[in-house]
Formats: C-alpha cells, sequence, structure tokens
C-alpha cells in the first residue's frame, strides 16, 4: 500500500470511531508496518486541528533468537540430559555438544547429572534422575502465546538473565478527531507567492503555520586539517609505545646543537645559505655547556673514541651562528646530552612531531618548512635488529605492513638505513623515513656510558605514505575523489627527511 494514502485511511477508519483508535491496533487491521500509521498520524498533525494524538508507552516482553530455538528444540539442560545413554558420556565428549556447555552447567546445577571424576578413561558424566520436565520451554511458549503475565516477576527476570527474553518497550499513539476533523486532506501552502497577492488567490489558501522553535539548517563546520588528524594518531602511538614526548619549542637553535653535536662537519653542505635559513639578529648565541662543546671540538678536529675524526680546524664561530632548525634532531641530542649528566644511566624512548625548516626553491613537492617525526630509544646493547624490529612494530599501527629497509648513509648514525614502504594507492615503493644507530663520535663527548646505545628513525609527516591514513579526511572536506597522484605530487607530500 502506498504510504501517501495511510492518513486518508486513518481518517475514514477514525470517522466512524466515537472514541478513538489506537496505532498499533490500526495497523494490526490495516496490515500495515507499525512506523507507517505513526508517519500518517505525525503528517496528519502537521496539518492542523484535524487530530489529535496522545502517545503512551506500553511494554511487553519478547523472545530473544535463542529463546525463539529453546521453544522449538528444547532447553540447553534438557537437551544434555537427553543426549546421555544409560551407560553414560565422556565429559570430553559432552562438551563438543552445541549445548554442552551451558547445558552441562545447567543440568549439573538442577542435579539432573552427576560427574564422575575416577571413571576409566578419564570423567564421565551419567544421569541422576529418570526423567526431567522442560519448564524453562513451558515458560517460553506462554510468552510466545501472549500469556506473560502468568509468569511471575522471578521467573521473567531469570530468563531474561539467561538471554532468553527481553522487554521491549513500544510507542503507541491513542488517535482522536481534532476540531478541525476532516477526511480530505488538502495540502497547505509554505510560500507565499507575488502571483497568490497579485490575483488574490491566496485569500481562499490555507497556509502551513510557521515553526519558529524548529532549529534552522546547520551552518558548514570546521575541519581538523588532515595532517592534525594524522599527527594526533602518531602521537597516540608514541605513547601507547611508552614514548615520552621530548619539548620541541625553539625553533631557533645554534649551529652547534644543529650539526656539530650530531658529528657533521662544519664544512658540510647542509651548512650552506642555500640549504639552512640562517639568523641575523640575533645572529650567535653564546651559551654553551663548555667542556662538551671541547669534547666536541676535539672528535672533530684530532678524533677520539675509537676515531681518526675530519681533520679539519673546527672554529667556535661557525658552531655560534644561530638558525632555524633544519631537523628535530638538534632535539634529541640537547635530550642526550640532559641524560648523559644523570649520576645514573636509566633507558630513555623519546619521541618528537613539529616542524622544521629547509631553504628550499619552492616549486610542486617542496615547501620551506614541514613537520619531522623522530624517535630515540637509548638502552644498552641495542643493535640494527632492535631498531628493524621497532620500526615494524610502529608502521604496522598505522596499519603499513610492506616495508623494505636498505643501507644508507648519514653523518651520525652508523649504521644507516632507508625505510620503503609499498603505497597501494600508487602502487610503488615510496620512502617513508631514514633511521640508524647514534654513532660513538657523537654519543661518547655527551658523557654517556660506553655500553649505551641509541637507535633513531625520522620521517616527514606529510609523506605520502604517512597521510594514506588520512587521504578519506581530504576526500571528506573537498567532497569528492582525491587522485592519489595529485595528492603526492603536491607541496604537502616532500620527500625530504
Amino acid at each position: 500500500m502506498a504510504e501517501s494514502r495511510v492518513p486518508e485511511l486513518l481518517l475514514h477508519r477514525l470517522q466512524d470511531q466515537d472514541g478513538g483508535l489506537d496505532s498499533l491496533g490500526l495497523a494490526a487491521e490495516l496490515g500495515l508496518d507499525h512506523q507507517q500509521v505513526v508517519g500518517a498520524v505525525k503528517s496528519l498533525q502537521a496539518l492542523g486541528e484535524i487530530i489529535d494524538a496522545e502517545q503512551r508507552s506500553t511494554k511487553h516482553w519478547e523472545l530473544t533468537a535463542e529463546g525463539k530455538e529453546i521453544a522449538d528444540e528444547g532447553s540447553h539442560e534438557v537437551r544434555v540430559f537427553q543426549s546421555i545413554p544409560a551407560e553414560g558420556m565422556a565429559q570430553s565428549e559432552l562438551m563438543k555438544l552445541p549445548s554442552g556447555k551451558v547445558g552441562f552447567s545447567k543440568a549439573m546445577s538442577n542435579k539432573w547429572i552427576r560427574l564422575d571424576k575416577n571413571a576409566a578413561g578419564g570423567p564421565r558424566i551419567f544421569r541422576a534422575v529418570d526423567s526431567v520436565d522442560d519448564s524453562v520451554k513451558e515458560k517460553l511458549l506462554l510468552v510466545l502465546q501472549g500469556k506473560a503475565e502468568i509468569l511471575d516477576e522471578k521467573e521473567k527476570n531469570e530468563l531474561k538473565k539467561r538471554k532468553l527474553l527481553s522487554e521491549v518497550t513500544i510507542k503507541t499513539y491513542w488517535i482522536r478527531k481534532g476540531s478541525a476533523f476532516s477526511t480530505t486532506v488538502a495540502k497547505q501552502e509554505t510560500d507565499l507567492t507575488p502571483e497568490m497577492i497579485s490575483s488574490g488567490s491566496w485569500r481562499d489558501k490555507k497556509f502551513k503555520s510557521y515553526n519558529f522553535d524548529a532549529l534552522g539548517v546547520m551552518p558548514e563546520c570546521g575541519h581538523l586539517h588532515p595532517l592534525l588528524k594524522v599527527r594526533t594518531q602518531f602521537r597516540q602511538i608514541f605513547l601507547e609505545m611508552g614514548f615520552t614526548e621530548m619539548p620541541t619549542n625553539n625553533f631557533i637553535e645554534s649551529s652547534f646543537w644543529n650539526f656539530d653535536a650530531l658529528f657533521q662537519p662544519q664544512q658540510h653542505p647542509a651548512r650552506d645559505q642555500h640549504d639552512t635559513f640562517f639568523i641575523l639578529d640575533p645572529a650567535e648565541a653564546s651559551d654553551f655547556p663548555m667542556e662538551y662543546l671541547e669534547r666536541v671540538k676535539k672528535v672533530h678536529s684530532k678524533g677520539g673514541y675509537g676515531s681518526q675524526g675530519y681533520k679539519y680546524n673546527w672554529t667556535i664561530e661557525e658552531a655560534r651562528k644561530n638558525l632555524l632548525r633544519t631537523h628535530t634532531t638538534a632535539v634529541s641530542a640537547r635530550m642526550l646530552y640532559q641524560l648523559a649528566q644523570q649520576e645514573a644511566f636509566t633507558p630513555v624512548k623519546y619521541f618528537s612531531i613539529d616542524r622544521v625548516f629547509r631553504n628550499e626553491t619552492l616549486d610542486a613537492t617542496h615547501l620551506a618548512e614541514f613537520h619531522q617525526i623522530e624517535g630515540v630509544v637509548a638502552d644498552y646493547g641495542m643493535t640494527l635488529g632492535d631498531l628493524m624490529g621497532i620500526l615494524k612494530e610502529f608502521f604496522n599501527k598505522l596499519g603499513i605492513t610492506k616495508l623494505r629497509f636498505k643501507p644508507a648513509y648519514n653523518p651520525y648514525t652508523e649504521p644507516s638505513m632507508e625505510v620503503f614502504s609499498y603505497h597501494e594507492g600508487l602502487r610503488k615503493w615510496v620512502e617513508v623515513g631514514n633511521s640508524g644507530v647514534f654513532r660513538p663520535e657523537m654519543l661518547l663527548p655527551m658523557g654517556l656510558p660506553e655500553g649505551v646505545s641509541v637507535i633513531a628513525w625520522g620521517l616527514s609527516l606529510e609523506r605520502p605514505t604517512m597521510i594514506k591514513y588520512g587521504i578519506n579526511n581530504i576526500r571528506e572536506l573537498v567532497g569528492h575523489k582525491v587522485n592519489l597522484q595529485m595528492v603526492y605530487d603536491s607541496p604537502i607530500c616532500r620527500l625530504d627527511t
């Protein structure tokens, strides 16, 4: 039956009723779903005083899916009892039956069966009575027949506890004629048009009343940037893995912490102005731990700790130069130095997510700033195998399972390796990060014990394989399909470490 005819049928049935109609009874009489009748009631209410409808709530008991099964086939305990032959049954075999576990427990508590733990071949179950009555099935059949009132509350609650019975609340309407009752439904006008005014036809039309309490259309609200959502996911993963977040609120660093402390030579190309933003005011830093600085100077110019160094004239003037940090590893160096100053070494796991800056020529795949994610673990005896295991766990939590590792070179890690992941959207292997074990020339001048190793890895938040977790958020914001290759080629997906 078309839903448009339901309001008309309701009005015709109501015309012959002096008292009123129950919406649930009317639905059964017309062979309709109750919600169709409820929808007709609400549409008529919107037309004015045609009907009066009072909402009522009634509760009744219904059988669950398991309850219906028991009403058909019998309770679990009875089925277990009937499955036991005169010579008994091994408990292990009984437990394999569909009703075995639940039925065994209930039959034992009813003392219908007994367990002989000393029987030959293992524990064995025997009948303890000749016959049983299935009271559970009988009670459920009463509910099924609409006679739930025969059962007392304790019996119903027991069946409910066993998830065989559920109490359902049904909201119905008691419908009566309104002050403007009519069996015909005239569509009310919602807009007053210029044509109605000029012709005067508005005088003969019925207009729908304005609902001044109705809420207007909700305006489009703001959204978190997809990168912020992914950043939150990264932070949560690090915290789940037991890492502590490093303070990264110093965008300006000295060349000492950004380069020298990391065993990066002063003639390295990364220190050129076309790669790094140097600060003019203040141009230099002056506060350094001088004993540590002297050890760094020595390991650079003369070597030490088993290394021959770089054999060049290291100058403090170069180390003093202020710059916008090119990586958050400068923060890791500060944290490891603080760790080395403790009286007793304690293993640590650090992470950071924050902005870094490169003096780049802006193009389709490069910006002057991006976000670096860094993880650092310091403990005795850490190896490349530990690093690969942590990386695998870290990326698995992101949903990235296809990983490859490739040997690489970094001034401050040895061994070093690049991390690649297979991008399902682009169907290609993409570099997602760099990693390695910090060199002794970096760690020992800080004062860390000789047996301590530090493994670390870094990646960009904007990398395409990283934001694949946020690609759906981007699609949400723009409201249409996003081409993955377009995202890959955009400035937010730079490939720099």
